[in-house]
């Protein structure tokens, strides 16, 4: 099995939805590891990274989105595996009290 790792920006009505939360939780039932987080700008930023085919399929719900969601840009690059395959968190930025 390959291991991916991708970077994901994703903009559009994408904060105060929960895309966080469920962007976790679908990270957690595909088996991939890395973060989501919310950035200043209004965008969230996500890193994935695991089996390739899970990988391609986490950013591929990025592009649908949380319910509440509307997903306007997804912005992939892919960058080297660094280990973060095993578990997936919320990551935090000053100021975000989400």
């Amino acid at each position: 099995m390959t291991t991916a790792r991708r970077r994901v920006l994703i903009s559009g009505m994408v904060q105060g939805v929960a895309f966080r939360a469920y962007t976790r939780h679908a990270a957690q039932q595909a088996g991939v590891g890395g973060w989501v987080r919310n950035l200043p700008d209004g965008r969230v930023e996500a890193v994935f990274e695991g089996v390739a085919e899970n990988v391609t399929r986490m950013v591929e719900w990025c592009r649908r989105g949380s319910p509440g969601s509307r997903v306007e840009r997804v912005e992939v690059t892919e960058e080297a595996p660094q280990g973060e395959s095993s578990d997936f968190q919320i990551a935090y930025v000053r100021g975000d009290y989400w």
